[in-house]
């Protein structure tokens, strides 16, 4: 990983609305931070508690490196609390402590900040609990909720909060992502090939299915590659016993292209015309076989003549 990506480059959308809000004094006393896993809302509450704390700010944005957003940052700040579920909810007894934290002054200001991670695993009676927080505010401090299921948050809690969407990953910040997530960079780049959203790569990455189909269809490639005429038999011998379903087979045909794109980048940064060529033509032949296979051809006939018009 060679790039780290602030929350602007991730964000720039909410980043900017929040910022705007501090500039004019508009910060709302309740948030609910919407999108799915992965996508930088716990990052971008953290980022917030650090702009009311921070005691350096830097051209209006916290500087990260002060004593309070350092304790911020690694959950030590006794004014800025995060809930969480215990085993699969979020409990009343969470939201109850919560109140009776809340309800005292500031150990260190008159503000309070606190952030509900899964929100949406509240229960009834913590989901109850919290709505009243919200309607009946003791004192000076602001709530982030963060649900990627926000149909599942109560609409009267919804209509308390400014709700904020965050976007899906750029591809760039996905493969950072799932890189920091423990997924080699190669892998990354393919998951990011086929899914814009993180929590699907790496669903998919944990699937052994798909670490087979990978390391098939990357066989597959190197014969093709090569000119190998074992690319055709390869085809019965391995790929129509593997990839059994429809969904499975256009999966095939975009890790290939996958593959294939790769090689063309590294023909065009070394300047082989020839072989850029030749991968652009069998990149054309693939998106073909992808037609072919919606116009329900068989995957194994569609395969099959894909290796014999690109192998010679």
């Amino acid at each position: 990983m060679d790039q780290e990506f602030t929350l602007d480059q991730m964000q720039p959308i909410v980043y900017q609305q929040l910022q705007r809000s501090f500039g004019h004094g508009r910060l709302a006393h309740a948030y609910l931070f919407e999108g799915e896993k992965g996508t930088g809302k716990h990052e971008m509450g953290i980022w917030l508690a650090q702009h009311l704390f921070c005691t350096e700010m830097k051209n209006g944005l916290p500087c990260g490196t002060c004593n309070n957003c350092q304790r911020i940052q690694n959950q030590e700040h006794p004014d800025v609390l995060t809930i969480e579920p215990e085993g699969q909810t979020i409990k009343v007894d969470q939201i109850r402590r919560l109140q009776t934290e809340f309800s005292r002054s500031g150990y260190e200001s008159r503000k309070k900040v606190f952030l509900v991670k899964e929100a949406e695993k509240m229960n009834s009676s913590a989901a109850n609990s919290l709505l009243k927080f919200l309607e009946e505010p003791p004192g000076e401090f602001l709530a982030i909720l963060e649900t990627d299921s926000v149909g599942r948050i109560l609409p009267t809690i919804q209509s308390r909060c400014q709700i904020l969407h965050f976007q899906e990953l750029s591809k760039e910040v996905l493969i950072y992502k799932l890189q920091e997530a423990g997924i080699p960079v190669e892998k990354a780049k393919l998951l990011a090939f086929l899914t814009n959203s993180f929590t699907k790569a790496v669903e998919i990455s944990q699937n052994e299915w798909f670490n087979d189909a990978k390391d098939s269809i990357q066989q597959w490639f190197v014969y093709m590659q090569s000119n190998d005429t074992q690319a055709f038999i390869y085809v019965q011998k391995k790929l129509i016993k593997l990839f059994k379903e429809k969904s499975q087979q256009f999966t095939a045909l975009s890790i290939l292209l996958f593959y294939y794109q790769e090689a063309l980048k590294q023909a065009l940064e070394k300047d082989k015309i020839m072989q850029v060529k030749k991968i652009n033509q069998t990149i054309e032949r693939i998106l073909f076989a992808e037609q072919k296979l919606r116009s329900n051809v068989s995957f194994q006939a569609v395969a099959e003549q894909l290796v014999l018009r690109t192998i010679n």
